[in-house]
């Protein structure tokens, strides 16, 4: 008798234990991190990316949010690429609001709170660093191309364009060393030189020094692996010291543009391939809706977060619809390696790689013409 009551009792919990995974506790509310560059050199970044969060949080939550449940911003200032203050930012993300996912950006920022992320199995997801450090990263992927694949970008230009000698500057941290490591090797192996190689640090404003090193050591070209303002002000810059050879570099922003001014004609960059007037209806409707939210039209990096908030929403949809506690970021973290081909805002798929954490996205060549930031031509990476 005693045995059957046993029995009946393990059975009772067995099935409340099951209805109890499989009902699972929806939140009130989805909260999801962000590591942002709020203040600093690089607030611009900060600005335009939780811009592109929120222009998706809010389509989402017109509608009732993702399968009835709103989703919810909260930002944590890295103050332009440090890692201490990304550290800080996230734990409060962690321990105090209890978040499963998080977007990050910059590559130290995103380095810096990896093994947090690894350790407390929160999903980041990042479309701003570039460094080829953030390759097979625990509990991180990427939904932008990164640096060394621009850089590579950069070396095919250079080699359609005649050029031998090659002298570099780049930022002094993650992002700007890795690129550099990379690219010096690749392009020695094509038969390039390295005339002059100068690391500055993040946010620098005086690039003399470094440009009378380059100008001294008389390339064929100046590549150019810094964010920010600083390729701008290092434009701008080399061109007062009268350097007349051309400028090729990974990145591009209004902000530094602005500073270049005149300066910046002829300069040349490899980035993300997103074209405002590209013709795919998604995109269209997102230009006009955030020029329309913010008075000015979106670039690459608001693109990239708006897209990677429509990517989150499809995990949370595809990880509750399995049952069980579905809002954790292993499950999401799965249900991304399971999917990898999501609609991405710059027309047709985004299509990441489960072992790399990387993806592929259309990569071009622009150049600045009349003022203008110009598309020249696609690249096959």
């Amino acid at each position: 008798m005693k045995k059957r009551l046993l029995f009946g009792v393990l059975i009772v919990v067995f099935v409340i234990g099951t209805c109890a995974i499989s009902m699972a506790k929806d939140p009130k509310v989805y909260k999801v991190g962000g590591i942002m560059a709020m203040t600093g050199s690089g607030a611009w970044y900060g600005k335009v990316m939780s811009q592109g969060i929120l222009l998706a949080m809010e389509e989402f939550n017109s509608k009732g949010g993702v399968d009835g449940i709103k989703l919810k911003l909260l930002l944590q200032d890295h103050e332009s690429g440090k890692g201490a203050a990304a550290v800080s930012g996230f734990l409060k993300l962690v321990n105090i609001d209890k978040i499963p996912f998080s977007f990050t950006s910059y590559s130290t920022p995103t380095l810096s709170i990896v093994p947090i992320a690894k350790e407390k199995k929160v999903l980041l997801l990042n479309g701003g660093g570039v460094s080829p450090r953030l390759v097979k990263q625990p509990y991180l992927f990427n939904n932008r191309m990164l640096a060394m694949m621009q850089g590579g970008g950069v070396l095919m230009r250079a080699k359609e364009l005649g050029f031998k000698r090659m002298a570099v500057l780049y930022w002094n941290d993650d992002a700007g060393i890795g690129t550099q490591k990379y690219v010096a090797k690749r392009w020695k192996a094509m038969g390039g030189e390295i005339t002059a190689a100068e690391a500055h640090a993040v946010g620098a404003t005086d690039y003399k020094p470094y440009l009378s090193k380059v100008i001294a050591s008389n390339p064929d070209f100046l590549a150019l692996w810094s964010w920010g303002k600083d390729w701008g002000i290092t434009v701008k810059q080399a061109r007062e010291m009268g350097f007349t050879k051309p400028i090729l570099g990974i990145e591009y922003s209004p902000d530094a543009h602005k500073i270049a001014g005149e300066t910046a004609e002829g300069y040349e960059f490899v980035t993300d391939a997103f074209n405002p007037e590209g013709g795919d209806a998604w995109t269209n409707r997102f230009v006009a809706s955030y020029t329309k939210r913010y008075g000015e039209a979106p670039e690459k990096y608001a693109a990239n977060y708006y897209e990677g908030t429509y990517i989150l929403a499809a995990l949370i949809k595809a990880a509750k619809a399995e049952g069980g506690d579905y809002w954790k970021g292993d499950r999401l973290m799965k249900k991304l390696v399971e999917i990898k081909s999501f609609p991405s805002i710059y027309g047709g798929q985004v299509v990441f790689n489960p072992e790399e954490h990387t993806c592929s996205k259309p990569t071009a060549l622009f150049k600045i013409v009349d003022g203008k930031k110009t598309f020249v031509k696609y690249l096959e990476m």
